[in-house]
């Protein structure tokens, strides 16, 4: 099986263990059939993103113990749905990408200069973004 590349080619690095991450929870944001979400990308939460994700009817604030889910707040790493990262473009509010551990196949939707513009640059974020 080959292994899963990052937008730039490199060796997908992980998004993040704590919380763990993933379609399939192993910490990557791995292409993976029947991930009709395509949790393809790893974004850095911030405050803004996280509350306009529950505007849309995806609350990742609240702790959902029977799906394992700890709850997410600014500054934590997830694989993100693409689409829901793009809807968010549109309204200004992306959050910032790892692109080291964001898989290839996102480049089919979303621009490389793009993506370079939300590169996650290391800055801490939290409380006042």
């Amino acid at each position: 099986m080959p292994s899963d590349r990052n937008v730039y080619g490199g060796e997908l690095e992980p998004c993040s263990t704590d919380p763990t991450t993933g379609f399939l929870r192993d910490g990557c944001c791995r292409r993976v059939e029947g991930d009709h979400g395509r949790h393809e990308l790893c974004a850095v939460m911030t405050e803004s993103f996280l509350e306009f994700s529950a505007a849309q009817g995806n609350d990742l604030l609240t702790p959902r113990p029977e799906f394992d889910f700890p709850g997410l707040e600014a500054g934590d790493r997830w694989c993100l749905c693409l689409g829901r990262w793009i809807e968010a473009l549109e309204a200004d509010c992306a959050p910032p990408v790892v692109l080291e551990a964001t898989h290839e196949a996102v480049l089919r939707d979303v621009e490389p200069d793009i993506l370079r513009e939300y590169e996650y640059d290391g800055t801490p974020i939290g409380d006042g973004e």
